[in-house]
């Protein structure tokens, strides 16, 4: 036995990246160009799953569809699906997506990170602890856990 949930999960074909004549996010508070769905899901589509060597796209716990941007509110939503009902890193995977969008996007958006409905069994208890501020932090402040993430996050800064 591996002692992975998923031992063998379905890997998906990743979608072909868009030619872009507009940088990805501007360094600037209030960006020139609107931030989109795209934008957000080509930040966030080459994070590597904490448990395999593949990244969300081609699991498919994240699409480009599960993203939602309302740039004038300044407000992202990420909604991702486990590979699993009881996948025991799905709060490691919604800290990644949480830090990257904290990462990347201007200081002013207001980002919301979800389990899909209905894909996990402790969804309720998932999505708490992605949207609670101190819990983020304390768990960003554990050294192991941060590196599990920049672990997860290096091959999206590529």
């Amino acid at each position: 036995m591996s002692g992975l949930i998923n031992a063998n999960p379905t890997i998906y074909e990743k979608k072909e990246r868009r030619v872009r004549t507009t940088p990805l996010f501007s360094d600037q508070d209030d960006a020139v160009e609107p931030i989109d769905q795209l934008e957000v899901f080509d930040h966030l589509r080459d994070i590597k799953d904490p448990e395999h060597p593949y990244s969300l796209e081609e699991l498919k716990v994240i699409t480009e569809e599960a993203v939602e941007v309302d740039d004038k509110k300044s407000y992202v939503r990420v909604t991702f699906t486990p590979t699993v009902e009881h996948c025991s890193m799905a709060t490691i995977i919604g800290l990644c997506l949480r830090v990257k969008l904290m990462r990347s996007l201007p200081l002013r958006y207001k980002v919301d990170i979800r389990v899909a409905p209905g894909s996990h069994a402790t969804e309720t208890a998932v999505n708490k602890q992605l949207n609670d501020k101190e819990r983020v932090a304390a768990a960003l402040e554990n050294p192991n856990l941060l590196d599990m993430v920049d672990e997860c996050l290096g091959p999206s800064y590529d």
